[in-house]
This record gives C-alpha cells, structure tokens and sequence, in this order.
C-alpha cells in the first residue's frame, strides 16, 4: 500500500517511518509536517493510507480526515487517547497511541489491507463495463476511442487532462493524471512524476533520472523514483 505520513514532530515522522520499513506491503511516498503541505499531494497522487496525528497546529487531524476520500485509509498516531472516540466519527481503520509498538502497528497495517481489497473488488465490480480485461473505452475529440492497455507507451498529466502516447497515435481526454492511473492495470503501469505514468513493458532504458521510451526521455520524480526502481527495476535485475 501506498502511505504518506502528516505529524508535525520530526521524530515522530521519523519514529513511524522506522515502523513502515519494518512492515510487509507498505511503501511511503511522502511525509509531511501539516496537513495543509498534504492536501496538494493527495489530490494529485494515490494515497492508499495515511499514518496521520491529531493534535497539529492549524486544522487538526480529525479535522482533516473528514475532508479525505473514502478509497484513502486513515490510521491515527497521537499521544492523546482522549480522541479515540472522534476518531471512530469519521472511519478511521486504527488509533495508535505513541510510542507506538511494532506488533500493534503492523495489526493496524494489516486491517488496512484487509479493507483496501476489499475497497478495491467493490471498485471493480462497479466499473466492469468501462474497462475490460486488455483495453478500454475514452472519450475524445467528439469520438469514442478503444485503446490497449499494451498500445500504451506513456501517459502524460496537464492540468485536467491527459495525453495517452502510442507508437501510432495520441489521445487527449479531459482526466486528471490520478483518475486515470487508478483504473490502469498496476502489474505494468507505474507513476515515475507527478505528470508522468509509464508502461514499464516498453521501458528500453533507465537511469536515475530518466525513463527512455524510443526517442522520448520521461523524468523520473524525487518522491516516485525508490518505488519505481523496487518494484520495476531492481526485482528484474539478472544476478551475476
């Protein structure tokens, strides 16, 4: 799962960050000292958990969960245990009191997981008939167009729209670049910025910087690129 943290102390970010590296199935993304830095990140990227404080100077944890989507998991970590019961207001999957366990910490995790595949078979059942198995339907320039998911070189953001680039074509359909990357297959499609997705099955080299895709050169981005690498580059290393 994809989490970022929001606490306004260093060392507790630091403290629940040792957590995360600790636990299966989880990969931070972003930390940050205030909801308000987080607001802009959510919005533009897929947040699948939140490891989030609650007494923060400004607008307050509880606060801020009542303004987060119901696909996006809250995990509470607060000193104050007298907000537990706030905290079942507004779905929070846990409530952690710090100094947080490990054992404890990963049951939260665990619990998020859970709920997240089953967010996730509930998404699909209802979306079936917009994307089938290798290709899917979208509307552009007054037309309805089928495109493969194979087809797909790389997907470019701008503002409330994206550019689908394939060797022979490009479509423009009024998305924004998070809408779209939450319906693409994850096996293959992988976020490397905050304006580019990419199919890695046409990756044809990379360096720490740079996606090379035929003759165009993707930027890889500070906060995507140890995913990326995990999960798409490392793991396919040939060992010597």
């Amino acid at each position: 799962m994809r989490c970022i943290i929001i606490d306004d102390e260093p060392l507790a970010r630091e403290a629940v960050e040792m957590l995360i590296n600790k636990t299966n199935n989880l990969f931070l993304i972003g930390s940050f000292n205030s909801p308000e830095t987080a607001k802009n990140f959510i919005e533009n990227n897929i947040v699948e958990l939140i490891f989030l404080d609650i007494k923060m100077a400004g607008i307050n944890g509880i606060e801020f969960a009542r303004t987060i989507q119901k696909e996006t998991f809250v995990v509470f970590t607060t000193a104050y245990p007298e907000f537990a019961t706030d905290s079942y207001e507004v779905d929070a999957i846990d409530y952690l009191i710090k100094p947080i366990k490990l054992q404890r910490f990963q049951k939260a995790v665990e619990k998020a997981y859970t709920y997240s595949k089953l967010f996730i078979a509930d998404y699909a059942n209802n979306n079936i008939e917009q994307v089938t198995d290798d290709f899917f339907f979208v509307k552009a320039e007054r037309r309805i167009f089928k495109v493969y998911f194979k087809d797909i070189l790389f997907i470019q953001g701008l503002k409330d729209y994206v550019v689908m680039h394939t060797e022979n074509q490009k479509v423009i359909t009024a998305m924004n670049i998070k809408t779209m990357h939450e319906q693409l297959p994850r096996d293959f499609f992988v976020r490397v910025s905050k304006s580019y997705i990419i199919n890695a099955k046409h990756i044809d080299s990379v360096d720490n910087n740079t996606v090379y895709i035929g003759t165009n050169e993707i930027p890889i981005g500070n906060i995507y690129r140890d995913f990326f690498f995990d999960e798409f580059v490392t793991k396919k290393i040939l060992s010597r």
